[in-house]
């Protein structure tokens, strides 16, 4: 079995951050584990509180998951202050990540910062060189290129400038644009791939980037190319956002089994036994 390690901060309110990914990761077969860097008290309306685990505990839970089980792909979402990311970066100085997918997470769907704006600077210069694809939002992605990110075409420059950065790939996400048609942008260096598709009109869009980051990963755990990754990707959180859950008063979470449910002949607002 394909082995994807998360590198997150945990959602109580079990839409986004760790618990996202390992449904995402039971959704694509693979063997999910997770290290935990914050824990947060947060719900569909907002995140109350945010407590950063030491370094040392984050460092540790890496290091035990990947001197024993190892791993195929890693993802990293929260990491909110520059000590937990240089002892992140430190770990992968022992243990060597090929398949590293980093969603530079900064703001919750909320509207609350998740990172301390000093760490950007850290989370750029110690972790970027060593991922295989980073996949900002448009707000990240004018973060992080200096520019405002508000068309197609600013979205490819913003690629092309964040791929300055260190990564091998850079994926913006056009969510956040407006229109009834969404584009992501993948950019390899020389190339962009465009991944278009139709805006699903919901509120619930809790977890989009937690999870379509996972599904990224779990991919290319099951070697697939980074393109073919994010293709399938896209089409496996469509599915997710159609049969979001209006679960909460605030923005609702999306329904990470639902293409198993539909499988399943289910109703995926319901789920169901499935075995």
């Amino acid at each position: 079995m394909k082995r994807v390690l998360t590198i997150a901060g945990s959602d109580s309110g079990g839409g986004a951050g760790i618990q996202a990914d390992l449904k995402t990761f039971c959704a694509f077969g693979v063997f999910g584990m997770c290290a935990v860097t914050s824990v947060t008290a947060q719900n569909t309306c907002q995140v109350k509180a945010v407590f950063d685990l030491p370094p040392d505990m984050v460092s540790s839970q890496i290091e035990v998951v990947m001197s024993d089980i190892g791993v195929d792909a890693v993802k990293i979402g929260m990491l909110s202050n520059s000590v937990i990311i240089q002892a992140v970066a430190h770990t992968f100085d022992k243990y060597p990540v090929e398949k590293l997918v980093i969603d530079p997470v900064m703001i919750a769907k909320s509207g609350d910062r998740l990172i301390k704006e000093e760490a950007v600077t850290t989370l750029v210069e110690n972790l970027f060189p060593r991922a295989l694809l980073v996949t900002p939002n448009l707000d990240e992605a004018s973060l992080l290129s200096g520019l405002a990110v508000r068309s197609l075409e600013d979205m490819k420059t913003a690629a092309q400038k964040i791929k300055e950065l260190g990564p091998r790939f850079v994926l913006v996400k056009g969510g956040h644009l407006p229109g009834e048609e969404l584009v992501d942008v993948l950019f390899d260096g020389q190339k962009f791939f465009l991944y278009p598709g139709k805006r699903v009109f919901t509120k619930n869009t809790h977890g989009t980037g937690c999870s379509y980051s996972s599904a990224i990963a779990s991919l290319l755990a099951w070697e697939k190319s980074v393109p073919e990754a994010v293709k399938e990707a896209r089409e496996y959180m469509s599915l997710l956002v159609v049969h979001s859950l209006s679960l909460g008063k605030g923005h609702g979470p999306v329904n990470h089994l639902a293409p198993v449910f539909l499988k399943e002949g289910l109703d995926p607002q319901v789920g169901g036994r499935l075995w």
